[in-house]
């Protein structure tokens, strides 16, 4: 039973992830599908660059809160571009910011799951040997000062066990800068 009720979760949080679209500044409304395009294109203009690919989740403090969550395709050391995906819940209460913060991370872990598997197959499809990138780091809302500080372990925790390296505060600026700007 607990198995079956997990598996409902996951599919709901896949259906809130992959369906809708994303946000990107230039090209504005993208689904999923055009956001890995994206991604690619933006890698194969300059692909004897190094590119970081992060997730990263913030949310609003109220009960009914809203979780953007951020996909930032650094091309390391000139900048970057990034994706953002307003996820609500109508109806679910998160009474506290312990919840909301395991939620923002869980919605980061998923997406950076979807994207490993799904990217990693179109990068293969392009054939480019020179195309160099990591999807590695996971970023979190906390950090070693304010009330997140006790979550730190349990947060990096989640995040290591989904495969991911986590970067907390003051280094997880997918989180707590780029999606922050839309929470």
């Amino acid at each position: 039973m607990i198995r079956y009720i997990i598996f409902v979760i996951l599919i709901r949080v896949m259906d809130k992830i992959l369906n809708g679209h994303f946000f990107n500044p230039t090209r504005g409304k993208l689904n999923i599908n055009e956001v890995i395009k994206e991604l690619l294109n933006y890698i194969s203009e300059r692909p004897e660059k190094f590119y970081d690919i992060i997730v990263g989740c913030d949310s609003s403090s109220s009960e009914e809160p809203h979780f953007p969550l951020a996909i930032v395709a650094l091309r390391v050391g000139e900048g970057g571009r990034f994706f953002l995906k307003q996820v609500a819940y109508k109806g679910r209460k998160f009474y506290s910011y312990k919840t909301r913060i395991l939620e923002e991370v869980f919605l980061s872990c998923q997406l950076a799951l979807y994207l490993r598997e799904n990217f990693e197959k179109e990068v293969k499809e392009l054939n480019n040997p020179n195309i160099r990138y990591q999807l590695r780091y996971i970023h979190a809302d906390v950090g070693e000062n304010g009330k997140t500080r006790d979550m730190i372990k349990e947060v990096t925790g989640l995040i290591k066990g989904n495969g991911f390296e986590p970067k907390i505060k003051p280094e997880s600026f997918a989180a707590s800068s780029v999606a922050d700007r839309f929470s």
